[in-house]
């Protein structure tokens, strides 16, 4: 019964949000500011699904800087914890299938986010050195995955270096955006999901004297470590928080 009242509060939501989500972009499309407004509305929504979220962002990072945010990527429950922790002037990095999607890729667009073709290498390669130029002469800061899919409980997969390239030509720092496991964790039956935490990084630098591929590496290790520092934190809090109905 939870999960079929939560499934209708989530859509009527979707319904909502988009239709404002719209009409703002009809007001203002392409706003530096688009992505984190209707990001935040995303995020406040995780109550609907029992959850509690903490976000933690170390003092290093500035506002109204340029940086390449780079986070790990679980499940489309991400949509609803991740996207609190966007910041203004923030657009992300999606695959150019989004914008098939009814409404909802029309909204993905005109918010001002990046498209990407990952079937054409040249036309991907375009859209990085863009979101680059974009990051210089907007004072825009981008949000990827450096996954480049979602992981699905199998851990912190290999980095891609489009997000690292995009920072060395951009010459802007990266902040590692780290999300507690919530991979069969969270349960539409359960009434309380338990906490999920974001911790936002202090922003590294990425030289030209640097190898990519081996700073690549290094985040990945950090941000992994990082990511089994708040598990641990957490503990046993999602089945702490079940009741003998609930299980």
């Amino acid at each position: 019964m939870i999960a079929v009242v939560r499934i209708i509060l989530l859509a009527l939501f979707f319904i909502v949000s988009t239709i404002a989500g719209l009409l703002v972009c009809l007001v203002r499309p392409f706003h530096r500011n688009n992505v984190a407004l209707f990001s935040h509305w995303y995020g406040r929504v995780s109550w609907i699904l029992g959850i509690s979220v903490e976000i933690r962002r170390d003092p290093a990072i500035k506002a109204n800087t340029p940086y390449v945010f780079i986070a790990n990527h679980q499940n489309n429950l991400d949509l609803f914890t991740l996207s609190g922790s966007v910041l203004p002037g923030t657009v992300t990095l999606g695959k150019k299938s989004l914008k098939y999607i009814p409404f909802f890729g029309q909204l993905y667009w005109l918010s001002g986010n990046l498209m990407i073709d990952r079937n054409n290498k040249e036309k991907a390669l375009s859209t990085m050195l863009a979101a680059a130029e974009r990051i210089t002469q907007q004072n825009l800061s981008v949000w990827m995955f450096p996954e480049g899919t979602r992981s699905y409980g199998r851990g912190l997969l290999p980095f891609k270096m489009g997000a690292f390239h995009i920072a060395l030509e951009a010459n802007v720092q990266m902040v590692p955006v780290c999300m507690s496991t919530t991979h069969q964790q969270i349960k539409l039956n359960r009434w309380n999901n338990g906490k999920v935490i974001i911790q936002m990084l202090a922003p590294v630098t990425l030289s030209k004297e640097d190898s990519i591929r081996q700073f690549a590496k290094n985040t990945r290790q950090l941000m992994a470590e990082q990511i089994r520092l708040l598990d641990t934190e957490l503990g046993n809090d999602y089945t702490a928080s079940k009741t003998p109905l609930e299980e």
